[in-house]
């Protein structure tokens, strides 16, 4: 089988299909043929973040799920927004996410059931150790962001409609600012995933939101460092799993998505989660209901 980061590295292994590549500015996606052995394998289809798979969770958790259960999961990587619209045309049995808004709409819209909370990190904002804005001395991410506005200093934003460009764009909105005056001149936008945003902001020398997780297993940091990295309720960023809804999509493998998400929010699949660190740091807090 194929899998791939958000890097648009692909690499043999086993009951992961990653279905996207992002290469900059624009994504990608494909959808692999059956790889030799998949012939009537049981498995469901995933529609997940970016930042899931390149912080290497699935890696880590997903054959803990399969070898207790023999369901393996097929993971389509991509923004949250169009993990969003795969799940509403069908062409997904389950999704897990991060932007609770959306979430919210996608299931008061019918479009999900059974919406669960699964765990947690901070987004925090990564720039160049030499700080030319001063971001790491604000009181609040608001602040922060104004000073990198107002310093005119390189802004990397993913502009993939991902739940953390949509973050994104709502700290702007509470900071009161509007970047897009400065686009192409201070602002830029990858319409990339969250690796190839971090390699831009690297080589730029820029500043850019993400999460914790992708952060911490981001091995190509450069002159790079967390700038911004607080305790700020405006940083959480929470993950919740979504079943697509049956009764709108009858060949959704309701069963198995279900026992997917039992797993994921009992203590086993909570306790894998917590378990997967990098350099001692948990890159996601369980928080199941």
């Amino acid at each position: 089988m194929l899998s791939g980061t958000a890097s648009g590295i692909l690499r043999p292994m086993s009951k992961i299909i990653v279905k996207a590549f992002f290469a900059l500015p624009l994504l990608t996606l494909f959808f692999a043929a059956p790889a030799p052995g998949m012939a009537g394998e049981r498995f469901i289809t995933l529609a997940s973040t970016t930042s899931t798979v390149a912080s290497g969770l699935y890696d880590r958790i997903l054959p803990l799920f399969t070898k207790k259960t023999g369901i393996a999961v097929h993971v389509i990587a991509v923004g949250t927004g169009q993990a969003l619209r795969l799940s509403q045309n069908g062409d997904a049995d389950g999704l897990l996410v991060h932007h609770p808004p959306s979430e919210q709409a996608f299931v008061e819209a019918g479009f999900g059931i059974d919406r669960r909370l699964v765990m947690y990190n901070q987004f925090l904002i990564a720039g160049p150790k030499n700080d030319p804005a001063k971001a790491a001395g604000a009181d609040n991410v608001s602040e922060a962001l104004r000073r990198i506005a107002a310093k005119g200093a390189p802004f990397i934003s993913r502009a993939d409609d991902s739940g953390t460009h949509k973050k994104e764009l709502g700290l702007w909105r509470s900071a009161r600012i509007d970047p897009k005056p400065g686009s192409g001149i201070w602002y830029m936008e990858t319409g990339s995933g969250m690796g190839a945003t971090l390699r831009m902001a690297t080589a730029t020398s820029g500043y850019t939101l993400t999460d914790r997780g992708t952060w911490l297993s981001y091995r190509d940091k450069g002159g790079m460092a967390a700038i911004f990295d607080k305790a700020d309720p405006g940083l959480r960023n929470q993950y919740s799993v979504i079943m697509v809804n049956p009764a709108r999509h009858p060949h959704v493998k309701a069963a198995d998505v279900r026992s997917f998400m039992d797993w994921l929010t009992a203590p086993a699949g909570q306790a894998a989660i917590a378990a997967v660190t990098v350099a001692g740091e948990k890159l996601f807090i369980p928080n199941a209901d």
